[in-house]
């Protein structure tokens, strides 16, 4: 007797999104979530009566029914909806010598972009038109489509057969980097290393290693459809998601750690928790990292060996600083929500510390505030590595967000005077509170390197194993 069709591990948004497809497609759902929140890396939390986001700051699209946003597809599909209010610019970009504001509407952006170089605002119309051209070819193959097994190419050719077939003008671009198509077109240095800025707030990765339908999709959204920000923050999407696996009949079980994953002569049985309990399903989706999960939930005999350690030799996306401030905001009439500070040129923009990231998402939700205060979310890239040895200190986390308050100064001369509420994450906040390996964000895959689209291999009578950029593992029998 099974306690369901199919157990996801972890409410992260793949794990929650996981889960309220299968429910909505009639099986029975059980998702499993340490936390006592859920939303994973997503979820939003409170202090002092302000709410902050824990993880994603930048949204488009949420409320566009235009877009093509998958997320939006998929509450639209379980019956949800999360209210937005869009905005424009997207945000600022501070770079030491000027300021450029970043618009959504593609003239407007190139048009910012020749205030500061013209060659590089017509060179980068060259790019963008390519981004665009793959767009449009992209546009009209239904995200919810998309799979990622060898079934994909027979599954597009019998349902959206013309649409495939005018994708094969498109296929060089399809499985290229962006900086490969950015070769030979853009040699202006400031859009080099704009176009660099970009891909990293995307993907944490340079253009070298970024995919470019993921850019062309950032590009065709951001210039056909609303930027907008969820009213009630990530907590309100994750919120959202758990009404619609609930409203289909899944379960979300919080405060439920699971300890490994049940497999019997090759086959999946189920899970068994922390606690002793074990529940039973033929099919389990891990929304734990790939380490996690052939570290911890599968035993190492589960696994051919090769297989295994393929996996775990994965790359693996730096962990964050985080800094979470209350602050009171008197004076502070014409604040933006969103901000991007390069302390130095000459530094690489991974380079930790250098590239620090700004949210103020009550200057247009006031609610997540009190009157009269602001709620930011500052971050920044930070080595896992950093972290090891000893308990680390107040004055350790103080001076390694440092740079955070640096890049705030760009923004909020006097911020340091403002604070209310002060939190700090550190790499080790996010292994405790988050489950995932060294804190990271997930795998680092680059174009030449290895695909998330191939990734279907044999394990143990398993027949599929399928790993999206979530990242999502699914064990199916």
């Amino acid at each position: 007797m099974a306690d369901a069709d199919v157990i996801v591990i972890g409410s992260g948004i793949g794990g929650l999104v996981a889960a309220g497809l299968l429910a909505y497609y009639g099986r029975q759902v059980i998702v499993c979530e340490s936390h006592t929140i859920a939303g994973g890396a997503a979820h939003g939390f409170s202090r002092q009566g302000f709410h902050f986001d824990s993880g994603p700051s930048f949204f488009c699209g949420l409320g566009d029914p235009r877009s093509l946003n998958p997320l939006r597809q998929v509450l639209t599909l379980l019956g949800e909806s999360v209210p937005t209010v869009a905005y424009d610019p997207l945000g600022y970009y501070h770079f030491p010598q000027q300021t450029l504001p970043i618009y959504g509407p593609l003239d407007r952006y190139l048009e910012a972009i020749a205030a500061v170089t013209p060659l590089g605002a017509r060179e980068l119309k060259i790019l963008s038109d390519r981004f665009l051209a793959l767009y449009k070819r992209l546009r009209p193959i239904p995200v919810l489509a998309l799979r990622s097994d060898w079934r994909l190419a027979q599954v597009l050719l019998n349902r959206y057969p013309w649409q495939t077939l005018s994708l094969l003008p498109q296929l060089r671009a399809i499985q290229s980097s962006v900086g490969d198509l950015m070769a030979g077109t853009v040699s202006d240095p400031f859009v080099q290393r704009l176009v660099d800025l970009e891909c990293f707030l995307l993907s944490g990765l340079k253009a070298a290693d970024t995919v470019a339908p993921e850019v062309a999709f950032m590009f065709g959204e951001r210039d056909r459809t609303a930027i907008d920000y969820p009213i009630g923050g990530s907590a309100a999407m994750v919120a959202a998601l758990v009404r619609g696996l609930q409203r289909w009949g899944g379960q979300l079980r919080l405060g439920t750690h699971v300890e490994k994953i049940q497999v019997e002569q090759g086959q999946v049985q189920g899970v068994k928790l922390r606690n002793g309990e074990v529940l039973a399903a033929p099919i389990v989706i891990s929304n734990a990292t790939v380490w996690d999960t052939y570290q911890q939930l599968l035993a190492p005999a589960d696994v051919p060996s090769p297989e295994r350690q393929t996996a775990l030799k994965t790359p693996a996306v730096d962990s964050f600083m985080h800094l979470h401030l209350g602050i009171r905001a008197e004076g502070l009439d014409k604040l933006t929500v969103h901000h991007v500070v390069v302390h130095d040129d000459e530094q690489d923009i991974v380079a930790p510390g250098n590239t620090c990231m700004i949210s103020m998402p009550s200057v247009l939700d006031p609610q997540l505030a009190p009157d009269g205060h602001h709620v930011i979310h500052a971050y920044t890239l930070e080595p896992w590595q950093l972290w090891q040895g000893d308990r680390p200190d107040a004055a350790q986390k103080q001076n390694r967000a440092e740079p955070l308050y640096r890049a705030l100064e760009r923004v909020i001369p006097d911020i340091r005077d403002r604070v209310e509420v002060e939190l700090v994450g550190t790499p080790l906040t996010h292994q405790r509170f988050l489950r995932r390996y060294q804190g990271t964000y997930g795998p680092a895959i680059a174009p030449d390197r290895d695909s998330f689209l191939t990734a279907t291999r044999q394990l143990k009578g398993f027949t599929e194993l399928v790993t999206a950029r979530c990242p999502v593992l699914v064990f199916r029998q």
